[in-house]
């Protein structure tokens, strides 16, 4: 079994959609909504309206070196935006 939620992604652009009750999260690229619902859900307990989720390309990545150009890519991920039910929320620094 994989684990569904990798890790929430905290970034300037996501802090401003918690205003609005959604979080994104970096989720596993086999899973679906309503997996990705349930494992907020059982994680944070709230309550899920929505979810959307996209596949994100991973980036082409070069570099050189002594022996010449080395190329790359990074992995192909996937995330998700969840809403909440109003008057929920999540806090992921409380346990910092």
């Amino acid at each position: 079994m994989t684990t569904i939620l990798i890790h929430p992604l905290l970034t300037e652009k996501m802090t401003e959609l918690g205003t609005k009750r959604q979080y994104a999260f970096k989720v596993s690229t086999q899973t679906n909504k309503i997996e990705v619902a349930k494992a907020v859900e059982k994680k944070f307990n709230v309550e899920v309206v929505s979810v959307r989720t996209m596949q994100i390309k991973g980036k082409r990545k070069f570099s050189m070196t002594k022996r010449g150009r080395m190329e790359g890519k990074k992995s192909n991920w996937k995330k998700a935006i969840v809403t909440l039910k109003d008057g929920q929320s999540i806090d992921f620094l409380a346990n910092v």
